[in-house]
Formats: structure tokens, C-alpha cells, sequence
């Protein structure tokens, strides 16, 4: 019996005869799905490198304001989101904080924090419950913008792979002005750059136009 089998199979190998269509039929299906996995796969990492780089450019451009940031502005900002994401205006969601640290207490605060498309603000207790282990050194009283983004992606081809919300978050130090402020009545930066009433009260070592008691 073995010896048969044997016989068979290498006959089998020698011969060269067969259609073409029966090949195509066989074939055809498993390189399609292949291919098609392939194209989720490499458009997944696609759209989270550009939700990366939109990230990246949100938080660099909060980091240059000299101003208070408005709601207007963040209502710009998730626009801004969708144009550089191409998402639709359901799927970009945008959460703006501002992270201060105070060394005395070793312990990190939401100085404010802002949000559009419902994903909620963030909060004391979810930043030092969830996010200590992202957090990065810091200076006593300096502070960061966190700006954190949520994307739906939902796979052209069905591979096994679910629709799932692509997140990013960075981490941006202030670059003109010592804080990045929530819009207030009469409150300014700090900086008193000369576009806005400046009250005083800004540290010495700012060298801002409104610094106090520096003698």
C-alpha cells in the first residue's frame, strides 16, 4: 500500500497537464484575502501616524500661544482635527489639558482641561490614577499641554478586525509664555506681551512686561 501511495504521488508530481481555470479558482481566493489583509494592516498604521502627526501639530501650536486659550479656539482645533485626520466630524474627538506639577507634594494637578465630541474632561483622580506612568519629569510648578485624540476607524474589508478607536496623546511644554491659560475675565497669561491687559503679578525670572517686586 505504502509503495502504491509512493508510485502515485510521484506521478503525480511528473505531470504537467491541467486547466488553468481550476488553478485560478484555487488560488485566487486566499491571494485575494491576503491582499486584502495586507491593505488593512498598512492603512491602520497609515491613519495612526497621521493622527500621530495631527496630534504633534495641535500641541505645538497650543505650546506658542501667548493668549487664553478661548472655546472658539478649541472649536477651531477640532476642526483643524478632522481637516489634517480626514475624519468626520463625529469621529474626531479632542481632549486639551494643562498638567502642572508641584515637587514639594510630588504630585501632578489639572490646572484645566477641555474637550469636544464627549469624551469628557479630565479630571485630579484620572490623572493620578491613570496617567502617572505617561507623565514626564518635571520641574517644581512647570507645566505641559496634554492634547489627547480619538479617531473611529472602522476597516474597509472585513479580516477579523473590528472597528476600534485609534487614540494618541503628547505632551508639550509651554514656548513663549510661562502657562498656557483657560480664557477668564480679566486674566492673561503672565507674559504681558503688549496684545493684552497684563494686571501684573508675573514672576522676575519670566522677564515679562508686567513683572512685580523684583528689586
Amino acid at each position: 500500500m505504502l509503495k502504491f501511495a509512493r508510485k502515485w504521488f510521484q506521478r503525480f508530481r511528473s505531470q504537467e497537464d491541467g486547466y488553468v481555470t481550476i488553478e485560478v479558482v484555487m488560488l485566487l481566493p486566499p491571494l485575494l484575502i491576503t491582499m486584502s489583509a495586507c491593505w488593512v494592516l498598512f492603512d491602520v498604521f497609515r491613519q495612526q501616524a497621521v493622527n500621530q502627526k495631527a496630534n504633534y501639530t495641535i500641541g505645538d501650536m497650543i505650546s506658542r500661544e501667548t493668549e487664553a486659550i478661548t472655546p472658539n479656539f478649541v472649536d477651531g482645533t477640532r476642526n483643524l482635527l478632522r481637516e489634517l485626520t480626514r475624519s468626520d466630524d463625529a469621529n474626531a474627538r479632542l481632549r486639551i489639558s494643562v498638567v502642572s506639577y508641584n515637587a514639594r507634594n510630588d504630585r501632578y494637578s489639572v490646572e484645566w482641561s477641555e474637550e469636544r465630541g464627549g469624551v469628557g474632561t479630565l479630571n485630579n483622580g484620572t490623572l493620578r490614577g491613570e496617567y502617572l506612568d505617561r507623565l514626564p519629569i518635571m520641574a517644581n510648578a512647570e507645566q505641559v499641554v496634554l492634547v489627547e485624540t480619538w479617531d473611529e476607524y472602522t476597516p474597509v474589508f472585513r479580516i477579523g478586525l473590528d472597528g476600534f478607536d485609534i487614540t494618541t496623546y503628547s505632551f508639550t511644554r509651554p514656548r513663549y509664555a510661562p502657562q498656557i491659560t483657560w480664557s477668564r475675565e480679566n486674566q492673561n497669561n503672565g507674559w504681558g506681551n503688549g496684545d493684552q491687559d497684563a494686571p501684573g503679578n508675573s514672576l522676575c525670572n519670566n522677564n515679562a512686561e508686567n513683572q512685580t517686586n523684583c528689586s
